[in-house]
């Protein structure tokens, strides 16, 4: 990752010397390719040989062929023409065929150096370039085939090799098709009946998460949610409850002023979950940090005595493993204490960080984690899971079922022939539930834990080595001393005209110009 002051987007050029222009490089994919069925691999080849403008057509030695391409005119099908209609299933094979020959030429390109990160266009433009308007009509599916094609030409390739921008990068093959599997099998997760094996796998994963954290056992509760933010909205919520069941049913007038305390360098979202829950972006108490990003324990037990000598109720600590922009891990030992001390919940945002849980040597970063009695971990953060995957764990079991749960007797049946326990919907804020834990699971099975140990020591000394490098380099200045803890290598690019100009504010102003990410510190990006 980069840091304020440094450059996230890295243009690659179309002109560079990437290994697809290399013969044997392309011919080593086709290889490969040829393992696809339906004609994918012939279209894939042709497409990384150059070929790739001209239209798939039947390729069979017989005629008449029965291959799916046979007679298939995309510009006189639609929508209407694919399964479940009557004869459906050519026409369905020839298009699902051809979107995969899209999305492989797309995946071929993400890796490929000498292509740009990006085909970029200002809003304005890429609105008056494209007709990206809504029609009452139907379009055909050549036209559809199009779409997905535009769509994907002006697309970020987050896995391109010179892509920085977010946490959240890369693209894992095995993830990759654990997606399409998941979209295929296009199911719910709040009961059992209806998705057996992915509700199977989620309790599987969440228990071993635990277990890595240090509960007992695995013991504990836990559900995968959209992001980070709605994780730690989750913990904020339960925390409430446990405090003050009450609230569940009487709301927030049936409660004294509840005060949560997080660190001046954590997340957003601790303030918007507080926001959505009727608590209040001012009931969070911003706590001091260090130099390098790590939260006060004393400025914390200070702000708590405060807080209870104006009658208030602390009920959250939410400590960070792993901040946004110092990649800073708090003192979560010290932290636990405190929280011991006066009966306060305590939260490890571990979001970004969590993934060093994996690594027998990075793990002593988040040492005390297991004291926390509810954790957020995102997994399509540092472990490389494919955007969303993000899971709440909770320590005490059955507390997030009893703070949630309305007992809809229409869905979550009582008289069920099996353990009810699997019907994880009534834990849930959603009653839709998208299914995020199958990637996660099959790339571990693929990986092991020991591929994402290696995958997380391999970033982390990365990001050592890119210290190293430029730590010394004229022009730059490393925004604290020290080598990161993470991957967030923290730098400012000066620029010759700043490099004899005293440090001053006046200095600072113009250097923050300079930057295309963030503001000097505090950033407000």
């Amino acid at each position: 990752m980069a840091s304020p002051g440094s450059g996230f987007w890295s243009f690659g050029s179309e002109n560079g010397s990437g290994d697809s222009d290399n013969p044997g490089t392309a011919r080593a994919w086709c290889q490969v390719a040829q393992k696809f069925t339906g004609g994918i691999g012939n279209k894939l080849c042709a497409l990384l040989y150059g070929d790739a403008e001209k239209p798939a057509a039947c390729a069979c030695d017989q005629k008449p062929c029965s291959c799916p391409k046979a007679d298939v005119n995309y510009g006189f099908l639609h929508a209407t023409d694919l399964l479940p209609a009557c004869d459906g299933e050519r026409p369905t094979l020839a298009f699902l065929q051809d979107v995969m020959n899209i999305l492989l030429q797309y995946v071929v390109k993400s890796f490929d150096r000498s292509t740009k990160v990006i085909d970029f266009h200002y809003p304005n433009e890429l609105l008056q370039e494209y007709n990206w308007e809504l029609a009452d009509q139907p379009q055909n599916l050549e036209e559809i085939l199009m779409h997905c094609q535009t769509t994907l030409k002006y697309a970020i390739k987050t896995g391109h090799p010179r892509y920085f921008n977010q946490l959240s990068t890369g693209l894992d093959m095995v993830g990759l098709a654990a997606d399409w599997l998941t979209s295929t099998a296009n199911t719910n997760m709040f009961t059992y009946e209806i998705a057996p094996v992915f509700v199977l796998l989620e309790y599987v994963t969440l228990k071993k998460m635990r277990e890595i954290i240090g509960w007992p056992g695995g013991s504990g509760d836990g559900i995968f949610s959209p992001g980070g933010a709605i994780s730690n909205m989750y913990a904020m919520m339960i925390a409430r409850f446990k405090m003050f069941p009450e609230v569940k049913e009487k709301g927030m007038a049936a409660v004294p002023r509840l005060i949560a305390f997080t660190s001046e360098h954590s997340h957003f979202s601790l303030k918007k979950g507080a926001a959505a829950l009727g608590i209040g972006t001012d009931s969070v108490i911003l706590i001091k940090c260090d130099e390098r990003g790590k939260m006060i324990p004393s400025d914390l037990e200070r702000r708590i005595l405060e807080a209870k000598q104006k009658g208030f109720v602390p009920f959250l600590v939410s400590a960070t493993a792993g901040t946004t922009v110092y990649g800073a891990f708090d003192p979560l030992l010290a932290v636990a204490d405190i929280c011991k001390k006066y009966k306060i919940w305590m939260h490890v945002d571990a979001a970004w960080g969590g993934g060093l849980l994996m690594s027998r040597k990075h793990k002593w970063k988040l040492s005390g984690v297991e004291r926390a009695n509810s954790v957020t971990w995102n997994p399509h953060k540092m472990m490389g899971v494919p955007l969303q995957c993000s899971a709440l764990l909770v320590r005490e079991e059955g507390l997030m079922q009893n703070c949630n749960q309305m007992h809809a007797s229409y869905l979550f049946q009582q008289d069920k022939h099996y353990d009810l326990s699997y019907d994880t919907g009534d834990k849930a804020l959603q009653c839709g539930r998208h299914v995020d834990v199958f990637k996660l699971w099959l790339m571990w099975r693929a990986k092991g834990t020991t591929g994402f140990e290696a995958h997380v020591d391999k970033c982390l000394e990365l990001a050592e080595y890119l210290y190293n490098i430029i730590k010394n380099r004229e022009g730059y200045e490393m925004v604290f001393d020290g080598k990161p803890q993470h991957t967030n290598v923290c730098f400012w690019y000066i620029p010759p005209s700043l490099r004899t100009l005293e440090d001053n504010e006046e200095r600072m102003s113009r250097l923050s110009k300079v930057s295309v990410i963030c503001p000097p510190w505090p950033p407000k990006c």
